[in-house]
């Protein structure tokens, strides 16, 4: 008898299995693994360098839309409230937007992960759309504000999902260089925005600013579209735990709402502030106690600890922070120390938004070459925290001010590529868009944060009976009447908040790990897990 013939004269369905080998049998999982949520297992075929360049500039152009919606609104305000007639509403016709894009960044960036970059990018981008035409057929501002949060749904979508097709298509040594042209996007968007929103109001239409919003979605998507296909695929379906992203976008709601409101409509002591920061407090802590319970929580907190993920949050957050902080205040400090009309204290934020675009381009080329890539960012920051420090306790001719705040935004623009590129290489690829998405919340609330922080530095040393809001009427006599030593006084406080940012941003980044980046062709392509 050979070793292939039957050891045995009984049948083989007559034969029983010992005892100890039947019950390790019965102990094996017997369930059905579903496979169609699962990436290929096939390596999927490498983009082309004209592949890779119309995705991007179809990502750039997309980019630009959710830029340019920040700002393009502000200069046709007043003349939105002359229509309407209604002036005391105004400031919610930029504060809906800000709510909803913020609350919903960690979402899309989850749902990316689950379902997908391409559903997701037409998803934001359909909102978008579809709040756009809403707000330039909208018969009253109540209906106009309801369509700017709508819109806002749609815009907060669209920069974390576009991060995440960058991370998909581009290596990670590679895509500090493609962050760099993303972040000129955005400064371009939020420099253009109030020229082109005050010509459209003045020359042709307010709803002009929403209406340009549709071809340029149309060119996108065309772009986009025809390449997502050859996109490689790393999200992985599962069920989605709605509970959790409506805990955390209902904290952040209210928490936005505290920012905004505290320190101008309402004292940061009044009864109405105090609840409501109450409950946001509670909802995160629902939030937190829900994702340590749920089997897969929306946003897993294990995701947001290690060495990497929590010190790039922060860098990027207090980078965003003092940048955004600064551009928002220092025109009244243009206006009543150099004395500048408006149009001219806006030309003179031109070195902070666009001399921090080269600081992103430097720090981009430099992760592509250097092995110890973060040392650019940890430069930079400690640069621009100096700057900030020189500021605050000099007082200099405006020549003087604008050439240190080159330099400080040449230092912080190296944040920005560092931080994203190393969160992002430091978590499984079907968890990009999830970390990407939790990113730019976490971002956008320091960023406000900070802003209603620098407010209620110059409240408090000038005088809570100031008006620093736009809206209000009365701003413009109460500015020409702060007096010079005061105004310069109150922003050495301001400059000094801004350098302990930026040093907070410089210890984040000595503190994170340094992990090596995969560059072209060196790495295969990691499978969802």
């Amino acid at each position: 008898m050979n070793k292939y013939e039957r050891q045995s004269r009984f049948p083989a369905d007559q034969q029983t299995l010992p005892d100890d080998i039947a019950d390790e049998l019965s102990r094996l999982p017997s369930e059905v693994i579903e496979l169609s949520g699962a990436p290929p297992l096939a390596p999927p075929v490498p983009l082309t360098h004209d592949e890779v360049r119309t995705i991007v500039i179809s990502l750039m152009l997309t980019m630009f839309l959710a830029a340019l919606d920040q700002t393009i609104v502000a200069t046709a305000l007043p003349t939105i409230g002359r229509q309407f007639g209604d002036v005391t509403n105004l400031s919610w016709v930029i504060t809906s937007y800000l709510l909803a894009s913020t609350a919903v960044a960690p979402v899309f960036g989850t749902l990316s992960d689950i379902y997908g970059r391409r559903a997701m990018i037409i998803t934001s981008l359909s909102l978008f759309v579809v709040g756009s035409i809403l707000c330039a057929i909208a018969p009253s501002m109540a209906m106009l504000i309801l369509a700017r949060g709508l819109q806002g749904l749609g815009g907060g979508g669209i920069m974390p999902v576009v991060q995440t097709v960058i991370s998909d298509v581009v290596s990670p040594r590679e895509r500090g260089r493609y962050q760099a042209y993303f972040s000129s996007v955005w400064m371009a968007g939020g420099i253009l925005g109030p020229v082109i929103g005050g010509v459209f109001a003045e020359h042709l239409h307010w709803s002009m600013i929403f209406w340009i919003n549709l071809p340029l979605a149309a060119a996108g998507l065309a772009l986009l579209l025809p390449k997502m296909k050859k996109i490689p695929v790393f999200h992985r379906k599962r069920e989605v735990d709605w509970l959790g992203g409506i805990l955390l976008m209902a904290s952040a709601v209210v928490f936005m709402l505290v920012l905004t409101w505290g320190g101008t409509r309402l004292s940061w002591l009044s009864p109405t502030i105090t609840a409501m920061l109450g409950a946001s407090i509670a909802l995160a802590g629902a939030f937190v106690w829900h994702a340590r319970r749920a089997d897969e929580p929306f946003l897993p907190l294990s995701l947001l600890g290690g060495s990497v993920v929590p010190f790039a949050m922060c860098a990027g957050g207090c980078a965003l922070g003092a940048i955004v902080g600064l551009t928002v205040h220092l025109p009244l400090y243009y206006e009543v120390v150099y004395h500048l009309s408006a149009s001219e204290a806006g030309l003179a934020l031109i070195p902070l938004a666009a001399i921090s675009t080269c600081g992103a381009a430097i720090a981009g080329r430099t992760m592509a070459k250097a092995k110890h890539y973060k040392r650019v960012a940890i430069v930079g920051t400690s640069v621009a925290a100096i700057c900030a420090v020189g500021m605050a306790v000099t007082t200099l001719p405006l020549w003087g001010l604008l050439t240190l705040m080159g330099v400080f935004a040449l230092g912080l623009g190296t944040t920005f590529p560092v931080s994203v590129v190393s969160l992002q290489n430091s978590v499984a690829r079907a968890q990009v868009g999830t970390v990407t998405g939790a990113m730019n919340f976490f971002r956008a609330l320091l960023a406000s944060f900070t802003v209603a922080a620098f407010t209620t530095i110059l409240l408090m040393t000038l005088g809570s009976d100031i008006s620093l809001a736009s809206e209000h009427h009365g701003a413009a006599g109460a500015v020409s009447a702060i007096p010079v030593a005061d105004m310069i006084t109150a922003f050495r406080y301001v400059f000094a908040a801004a350098a302990a940012l930026l040093t907070t941003a410089a210890v984040c980044m000595i503190i994170m790990e340094e992990r090596p980046l995969a560059g072209p062709g060196t790495a295969p392509v990691e499978m969802a897990e």
